[in-house]
């Protein structure tokens, strides 16, 4: 494992060694798994971006789905007459 020298506020420290306490952990632990679930948070809002720039594109491209199609497959979900999705035209 690396080492990496950060630089923290004083309440930032105070309360990450309130949470270290708390967890029996060491304030390596805390600041290791902070890190690693933000990384997790970013790849996943970059990946979310990129669905949505694609989706945009096929907006442009005129692949879209009508809104009372739509509105009528998600009404049916449940039901006895259970419709199909609707497809982009």
């Amino acid at each position: 494992m690396s080492v990496t020298t950060v630089r923290l506020k004083p309440k930032v420290e105070q309360d990450l060694e309130a949470i270290a306490r708390k967890l029996q952990r060491s304030k390596g632990w805390v600041i290791n798994r902070a890190v690693s679930e933000y990384i997790e948070k970013q790849a996943l809002e970059q990946a979310r971006w990129q669905e949505t720039l694609t989706a945009m594109e096929s907006a442009v491209q005129g692949k879209v789905v009508n809104a009372d199609e739509v509105h009528r497959w998600l009404n049916s979900w449940g039901s006895d007459e259970e419709l199909d999705a609707p497809e982009c035209k």
